[in-house]
């Protein structure tokens, strides 16, 4: 069978119990039980995330308690895993030096750039197993590429090869899609496993309803659900003029803001900063990441939830936009600031740690950063909050794409606003990501 695998699907369809089973069934094998596995994201708040779910997976597997220890629960980022050289664009791990692991997971595979994919697939050993996982309709990588959509041909609808169709039958006695075009086609087909059912966004959620017409690029269908009123999940706001933001906004600053910034323990903080998160296209402008950073702290310290007398101020929330190997810290890690107990009440900047514990730094110390109630869609890939206000601006822009409507619809598990306005949401709809790599007419043509 084949060395690599693309597990795809959209929130809740369970990528990362699918890969926890396949692990479980590796270790099973006759002498698998010193299989070297490495886990890895993009990113360190992915790789967090990875490894959560990994563990919170592993329980509810049906196999031995000795399997699931032998199964790895720690993860890092890519280039931790490549190991990095310092000032310098390659890496300790290459074809001549490969990485020891016979397995590697990369989770959030639509994050990675074409040029980083290349460096770890020359790492991997040729006996190794490759599995990605990720969400081939969300946002591609900021740098080169769409190496998700790519490999997966986004937009098409491919078979298992019959070759492969009669193989699975063999093994499990379960009939699986046979081509649906003439001949076996590109090899590539039988390593890709799309996984439709999500078990968060059923057939009565608003959300699963509007991104899969967001998909299917059909923006009338998108708009007439958001304004049906039939659903509790997803709702569809006119946007104001840029004058009136602040007073139509204001309620909904309070009430998203005002429970976490009365909290002092950094974990249950942490909790309830991520029941509500803004997230905009832009990062300019009026309905951009940095206006509305500036507009929350205004409407929170007219109100009192906050106390900003300088930069640094206690509920202060943080996001790291540089990688720091030295403190451990990376690009897109988010901490809060809150006065610390055992420094005489201090400010220090809390994140949490994978294991449920928090780390602490002095505000000075940290790298590069800014202030997050606000972020770009591009930025809140690989992270879920319960509640999302979508921010799109008043006028169609190129960055403005079906992927990125569908990856802001999608990081909300209970509610989404979209606040914008009718031709420009249509526009986005109709508009894909459209990247000249060569990887797709290479794997499919």
């Amino acid at each position: 069978m084949k060395r690599f695998c693309v597990i795809s699907g959209g929130p809740g369809t369970g990528k990362t119990f699918t890969v926890a089973k396949i692990l479980a069934l590796l270790l099973e094998q006759p002498g698998a039980e010193k299989i070297r596995i490495a886990l890895a994201a993009p990113t360190g708040k992915a790789a967090a995330r990875l490894q959560e779910a990994i563990k919170n997976s592993k329980e509810k597997l049906n196999c031995r308690e000795e399997i699931k220890k032998l199964i790895p629960e720690e993860a890092s980022t890519i280039h931790r895993l490549l190991g990095s050289v310092p000032d310098s664009p390659y890496f300790r791990h290459n074809a001549e030096n490969p990485l020891s692991a016979e397995v590697v997971v990369v989770d959030e595979a639509s994050m990675v750039d074409l040029a980083l994919l290349s460096k770890l697939a020359q790492a991997v050993p040729p006996t190794a197993r490759l599995i990605l996982l990720g969400d081939k309709d969300q946002l591609a990588s900021v740098e080169a590429g769409a190496v998700l959509g790519d490999i997966c041909d986004t937009g098409k609808v491919h078979g298992y090869s019959q070759i492969f169709c009669d193989a699975l039958k063999k093994i499990t006695g379960e009939d699986v899609a046979c081509p649906t075009e003439g001949g076996d086609g590109p090899g590539i087909k039988d390593s890709i496993v799309q996984l439709r059912r999500s078990y968060r966004f059923g057939a009565v959620s608003g959300i699963g309803e509007v991104s899969r017409a967001v998909n299917e690029g059909d923006g009338v269908r998108a708009m007439d659900l958001m304004k049906s009123g039939s659903y509790g999940d997803i709702q569809w706001k006119e946007l104001p003029r840029p004058e009136g933001l602040p007073a139509v906004l204001k309620d909904r600053i309070i009430e998203g803001f005002s429970a976490y910034l009365k909290e002092t323990d950094p974990a249950k903080a942490f909790d309830l900063f991520n029941q509500f998160r803004i997230l905009c296209a832009l990062r300019e402008g009026p309905h951009g990441v940095h206006y509305m950073n500036l507009l929350v702290e205004q409407i929170l310290k007219d109100e009192g939830l906050i106390k900003r007398d300088g930069r640094w101020y206690p509920g202060r929330p943080v996001m790291i936009t540089r990688n720091d190997y030295n403190l451990r810290l990376f690009n897109g890690d988010v901490g809060i600031t809150l006065p610390d107990p055992k420094l005489g009440n201090e400010l220090r900047v809390f994140f949490p740690a994978p294991d449920g514990s928090v780390r602490t730094f002095p505000p000075l110390r940290l790298p590069d950063h800014e202030t997050v109630y606000a972020m770009t869609v591009h930025k809140s890939q690989g992270s879920e909050f319960d509640q999302v206000l979508f921010l799109m601006p008043d006028r169609g822009v190129p960055i403005l794409t079906r992927e990125l409507v569908y990856t802001a619809i999608t990081r909300a598990k209970e509610k989404v606003e979209v606040w914008g306005k009718e031709e420009v949401f249509k526009g986005a709809i109709s508009r894909r990501i459209e990247r000249i790599s060569g990887l797709r007419e290479a794997l499919w043509e």
